[in-house]
Formats: structure tokens, sequence, C-alpha cells
């Protein structure tokens, strides 16, 4: 299935995309280390917001089918770049769910389907994902 989003550029090193099927939109500037203003989420961002968004939205998708509750469940994310070239290095997510009422074997499945997520998946090898939970 295809989703298609529209950007355009605005001045002062900002993007504006929308996506079709919703209309949602999503502003990125440049970051204030870049020559930016640093208002929003970069595009760097957005990719570890991507990372994390989704191995939740997995690990979601597994939960329910095990009637697992992941209500209150939150990561917290880090991201490294490197200077040359300037790129992603690193990603460290840390998703939290302290209250999780899941049995160890039902915790590592979650935790397999975190790890393989599209996201996940789809990154290259050279970024270094270290990704670790809290439940």
């Amino acid at each position: 299935m295809n989703h298609i989003i529209e950007v355009k550029y605005t001045p002062g090193l900002r993007t504006e995309a929308v996506h079709l099927q919703s209309g949602t939109e999503i502003i990125t500037d440049a970051p204030t280390d870049n020559n930016g203003k640093g208002q929003s989420f970069s595009p760097t961002d957005l990719v570890c917001s991507a990372l994390s968004s989704c191995l939740m939205t997995i690990m979601g998708i597994r939960a329910e089918k095990e009637g697992i509750s992941l209500a209150g469940m939150n990561a917290r994310v880090t991201k490294v770049m490197s200077a040359n070239p300037r790129k992603i290095a690193e990603i460290h997510v840390r998703v939290s769910h302290p209250e999780i009422q899941a049995t160890p074997e039902q915790r590592e499945a979650l935790k397999h389907a975190a790890l393989t997520c599209p996201v996940a998946l789809s990154l290259s090898p050279s970024i270094k994902q270290e990704i670790t939970f809290d439940f």
C-alpha cells in the first residue's frame, strides 16, 4: 500500500509536510547547531521519533492479541549525531512500562516485536540502535 505525503520548503530552513489521507501536518526546522531556528522537530529528530513510535505501535499490536494493556507506556529517545559526515550515528530508545501486567514470555515477545518493527529494519545498519526496556 502506498501512502502519499506532500512536502514543501518554506524560507528559514523549514519544511511543511502534509499526510494527504488525514490532512495532518508536520513542520520541521533545521536544528540550531546546523544554521536553523530549532523551533520544531528536525528531520533527523523525526527519524528517531519514528523508530520509537514504530516499535511501540508494533508492541501494541502484539499486546492487543495477548490481552495486555500498554496504557502508560512511554519512551525516551536520544539521538547521537556524527560530525563528518553529518548523520545520525546512534539512536537510544528506553521504553518504560513499570506496571505492565505480562508474563516473562509475553514480555520477551513484546521486546522481539519491537526490535523487528519496520522502521528498525529499514534504518541503515551503520546507525547503532540501542533499545532498552524497563518492564
